[in-house]
């Protein structure tokens, strides 16, 4: 089909990934509910269009926690990234770098830390949650620190995991999981020989290697099930935040009071974030969600946002109502599947003229000039 969009990757995407993948990806938690309201609500907010505004010296250049970035644009962690492209990981990371953006790797990635930093010319992020397992995190930080990453991720938002409804009738889990997931592969040759027979091997790279054994698709569930910790509080941030000396972003945050909370803490950043829809249905968008943060906390500290994030013109409002800068999630991982590395690459370039058209028709010409009197 022909790309020309970023919402053709979406259907892109769908055709050549076995069900259980696409749904998995695609899906939320519950009704999804939340996971409409972050598009949809992206979809009510006007733009104020200006003309005449001599736009000739346009720049989507901005920095982010000491980082210079060609776009106000970080690709997301994404858990199992490599299952949706022959070593994803590595390959969203290559295309991240070719556009002077970040890559944030997941705990849950296909391809282990340091693989995915030797691919790449720039320090990647890299993502973590708070698990049960102590060991483990300490583990993937030192590994993390080795391979030259600056920027830490934690992802607060799941304690537990959410209830994804889809993944049971996709065959991502529930009754004869495995064999829906090996007729859905063998229907779909693409995948099956670009990612199933050469992506191997298929198993969590970061947990493997600190299992010393290999974690594989049908263990993810299990593990991170064992894994998260519905005790967590601030206080088992507090020794990460004294090892970890470079920037710290906690993802996740919704309400006001969280945010202050960060800020005091003396996280670097925050990412307002619902988890794509995927953690608790019926709670606020995004992007509904950012005003009343951004007025509690900017300037306190550097605000992304994620979850909703589907073109450049989604990037514009989300920095006039306050962001410093967004992360892509589901987009990025639509391009990956249906194109790869030169999927992802183009995905960025589309949002970067995306935002120039947006940018020169609402008078804005820096990054850091966007604010709401760019809304109608």
């Amino acid at each position: 089909m022909i790309i020309s969009s970023p919402g053709d990757y979406r259907e892109a995407a769908r055709r050549k990934l076995p069900p259980f993948l696409f749904h998995y990806i695609d899906g939320g938690a519950y009704a999804e509910q939340t996971l409409r309201r972050n598009v949809d609500d992206f979809q009510g907010i006007a733009l104020r269009q200006r003309v005449l505004q001599d736009m000739s010296d346009l720049s989507l250049e901005t920095t982010l926690f000491g980082e210079s970035l060609r776009l106000p644009i970080v690709l997301a962690p994404v858990g199992l990234t490599g299952m949706y492209a022959r070593r994803g990981e590595v390959q969203a990371a290559r295309a991240a770098a070719s556009r002077g953006v970040p890559f944030t790797l997941s705990t849950v990635s296909v391809c282990a830390i340091d693989e995915v930093a030797g691919a790449i010319d720039r320090p990647m992020w890299f993502q973590l949650y708070v698990l049960r397992d102590r060991g483990f995190m300490k583990d993937a930080l030192e590994r993390a620190r080795a391979a030259g990453v600056k920027t830490l991720v934690f992802t607060v938002d799941m304690p537990v995991p959410g209830a994804r409804y889809r993944d049971a009738h996709s065959g991502m889990s529930g009754r004869n999981a495995a064999l829906r997931r090996l007729w859905q592969a063998a229907t779909h040759p693409s995948w099956a020989l670009d990612v199933g027979l050469l992506g191997r091997p298929h198993d969590l790279g970061n947990v493997s290697r600190y299992r010393g054994q290999a974690t594989g698709l049908a263990d993810y569930i299990g593990w991170l099930g064992m894994n998260f910790d519905p005790t967590i509080s601030w206080r088992d941030l507090e020794w990460i935040r004294a090892f970890w000396d470079g920037p710290m972003v906690i993802k996740g945050v919704l309400d006001p009071q969280d945010a202050r909370d960060a800020a005091s803490f003396g996280a670097d950043g925050i990412v307002v974030s619902n988890h794509g829809g995927r953690q608790l249905d019926g709670v606020l968008s995004s992007v509904r969600a950012l005003p009343a943060i951004a007025e509690a906390v900017k300037g306190d500290l550097s605000i992304l946002l994620d979850s909703g994030v589907r073109n450049g013109l989604d990037v514009v409002r989300a920095l006039a109502l306050g962001a410093d800068a967004v992360m892509l999630g589901r987009a990025f991982i639509y391009a990956l599947a249906a194109e790869g590395q030169t999927g992802v690459a183009n995905l960025l370039d589309i949002f970067e003229k995306e935002m120039r058209v947006a940018m020169t028709l609402t008078g804005a010409k820096s990054i850091a000039s966007l604010d709401a009197a760019n809304l109608s």
